[in-house]
């Protein structure tokens, strides 16, 4: 396969059975492990999925939002087509649109 700007060495297609190309839009605090890119392109029907698929792509990235009992971390919040979601079982319809944020915080 080709190298493809912003596509890590690695890469795989889709995994089998996904039919929902979605887009997940990347904070500025994730963006070193996206290359740069601001949003990205999964094929899911979950957030789970979708986290998955670009883990694929960008190795340690799903650790940074989700913790090892698969929980959105505490800092972290996710939106899919503009509703927060508190689970990353949340279903994903086609062409939808997952914004993942990093929590500020500080005094």
């Amino acid at each position: 396969m080709p190298a493809v700007p912003g596509r890590r060495a690695g890469w795989k297609p889709a995994l089998p059975g996904m039919t929902h190309t979605i887009t997940v839009f990347i904070p500025q605090q994730l963006r070193s492990y996206t290359d740069g890119a601001t949003h990205v392109s999964a094929q899911a029907r979950s957030v789970d999925e979708a986290l998955a698929h670009i883990n694929q792509r960008f190795p340690g990235i799903r650790f940074r939002v989700v913790d090892e009992q698969t929980r959105i971390r505490e800092h972290m919040r996710i939106f899919v087509d503009g509703e927060r979601v508190h689970e990353v079982s949340a279903k994903l319809k086609p062409a939808a649109e997952v914004h993942i944020f990093g929590a500020l915080s500080g005094g």
